[in-house]
């Protein structure tokens, strides 16, 4: 016979083999022991927990011949029938392919033919959810007064797209994500009776990797035991999963701890190197970081829950890095790992998260806590008081010069303009103006064609800050560089060597000696918008000659006549890129 996968000869066959679902499982056999059983029944929840296979051992329990605690015996013919797929009273429906109304039809006219073999004929529709609005409203009245002999039961992952008339005419049954440890216990039993040694920590990890689904599990076992020949060891359940060992993880965040940025790029690039996957690498940070909050507030509770064990060379730092930068750095790989979702540069964001965790912490958080001689309480108390006196006195000064003056006073202290949430960076705005005037597209593709050469001369944590710009505008003279997020174009701004280094990377490349503009991405569009505008007004008033003979006047205009601004747009950017519109 051919190989069957793991989890095709491992699909329980009795409620007791049911992995995670005691819940739903004690409540149909105790259905089926009081003979209590509804017409039809709803199984939602994640994939690979058991919502067929539960509804594939209801429909043998119900039939069964000689049924024990409302469990099949699997030895009738009936059971064996139903094992082996070729009993017609039992049928399996893939609504994702059997989505129309006419599918639905053909099953509302044949429910009213009783069983040929056995009590009930049972229907079971597999991802319900997929059906059209159509084939739903197809199956309601049957679904809701169907013969006595039939049995409908849904099973869907996406509970959310079943119409509430649906849901309304079924028993809901609810199926969880099942638990790390009951995964790891039942590929230990599978190991055992197959006689396959294993490393426990990589059942650990293929559990992970499961995120609670049993398929999934015992999917990604079949693939470790055939990269490893026979065993499963840390390294091969690593390697199949993407996922990193708890110490490449520890190594990451003592080199982000440290504000190491070098040796954080180096530990990344190492990792996808290997293979390793950007959102598990983040899921992993995730789950040491919120480790080590737990243990600063609560080492017991960290040890009795089955979390991802807290490294020990990370234990110092749950007393020196504050709750406040575990919090910041959890909120941003948080960020991150939503913005993979809809990128194909996993990399880039990856290492942009790792400055984001050094530049934005390296100021105002260091690592070890700096003791300083802090005032007594009494004397803050006694300073903030007299602040409170002298802003009171303030009011009252103000108040009285209002009264006594119709008239803005020029002694009178101007009104002080609330300082913004955030400061914004200073643009050379002559510089830009100075590219702008001579800048050409032939300028720009130059730059753009050496950019990737003159990012790999950059040590990598230039390279990692950079990756986040790109050249927008070019000339002989200088090249404007924009810079995606505020936070990484005010780092350059104050990186004087990253400056120099990029300047000369690209002079390099370009054979000349061109300056270095940095601007903010969002900022460019107004600032080419603003220089366009300002020259377009600067042309237009251009005083006329004052004697022109008249035959004169028309050639003697035309050579004066400025360029137009659409020419003059489509020599910065392109004749590509600019778009004509009117007024």
């Amino acid at each position: 016979m051919a190989y069957q996968a793991l989890y095709r000869v491992w699909r329980p066959q009795t409620f007791a083999g049911v992995i995670g679902q005691k819940i739903v499982t004690q409540t149909l056999q105790n259905a089926i022991i009081t003979d209590q059983i509804s017409h039809a029944y709803l199984f939602a929840g994640p994939r690979g927990t058991g919502k067929t296979s539960c509804a594939k051992i209801f429909a043998k329990a119900v039939n069964c011949l000689h049924p024990v605690n409302g469990e099949p015996c699997n030895q009738c013919q009936i059971c064996q029938a139903i094992n082996e797929n070729r009993l017609t009273d039992v049928i399996e429906i893939d609504a994702a392919s059997n989505n129309g109304v006419d599918e639905i039809r053909d099953i509302r006219d044949k429910v009213k033919y009783p069983p040929t073999e056995a009590k009930y004929k049972v229907y079971i529709i597999d991802e319900v959810h997929m059906l059209s609005t159509g084939a739903f409203n197809a199956l309601l009245k049957t679904l809701e007064e169907p013969p006595a002999h039939v049995i409908f039961i849904l099973a869907t992952t996406e509970l959310q797209k079943v119409p509430a008339t649906i849901i309304s005419r079924t028993q809901h049954f609810s199926f969880r994500r099942i638990v790390a440890a009951d995964l790891t216990e039942q590929m230990v039993k599978i190991l055992d009776e197959k006689q396959i040694t294993y490393d426990p920590e990589a059942l650990d990890v293929i559990s992970r990797a499961a995120d609670g689904g049993m398929r999934d599990a015992l999917s990604i076992l079949d693939q470790v035991l055939s990269f490893g020949q026979d065993h499963v060891s840390l390294e091969n359940a690593l390697e199949v999963t993407g996922d990193a060992s708890d110490q490449q993880l520890a190594q990451y965040l003592l080199a982000i701890f440290k504000n190491d940025l070098d040796q954080a790029l180096q530990t990344i690039t190492t990792l996808f190197m290997n293979g390793r996957a950007a959102s598990r690498l983040i899921e992993g940070l995730i789950a040491l970081l919120r480790n080590l909050l737990l243990q600063k507030s609560s080492p017991e509770l960290l040890q009795t829950l089955d979390y991802r064990p807290l490294p020990a060379d990370l234990l110092p730092f749950a007393t020196e890095v504050t709750n406040e930068r575990l919090y910041r750095m959890i909120d941003q790989a948080n960020e991150t790992l939503l913005q993979l979702r809809t990128s194909a540069h996993s990399d880039l964001f990856l290492e942009v998260l790792t400055v984001r965790f050094v530049t934005g912490t390296q100021a105002t958080d260091p690592v070890t806590p700096v003791a300083e001689e802090a005032e007594p309480a009494e004397n803050q108390v006694t300073g903030l008081r007299a602040q409170v006196k002298d802003l009171a006195a303030t009011v009252a000064r103000l108040e009285e010069t209002a009264k006594n003056s119709n008239g803005p006073s020029p002694d009178r202290p101007r009104k002080a303009s609330p300082t913004p949430r955030r400061a914004a960076i200073r643009i050379d705005h002559d510089a830009v103006d100075r590219v702008l005037s001579k800048a050409t597209r032939r300028d720009l593709d130059a730059v753009q064609e050496v950019w990737p050469d003159m990012l790999s001369k950059l040590s990598p944590a230039k390279r990692a800050m950079m990756q986040v710009a790109k050249p927008v505008a070019a000339s002989s003279e200088a090249i404007v560089v924009a810079f995606t997020y505020a936070f990484t174009l005010k780092t350059a701004n104050g990186d004087q060597e990253l400056q120099t280094d990029l300047k000369n990377e690209l002079n390099h490349f370009m054979a000349n000696n061109a300056d270095i503009v940095l601007v903010e991405e969002a900022q460019w569009p107004q600032l080419r918008k603003t220089y366009l505008q300002q020259h377009r007004v600067q042309k237009r008033t251009v005083p006329a000659p004052t004697s022109v003979s008249s035959s004169d006047k028309q050639p003697a205009e035309q050579s004066a006549a400025p360029t137009s601004v659409v020419d003059q747009a489509q020599a910065l950017f392109g004749e590509q890129i600019v778009k004509v519109q009117p007024d």
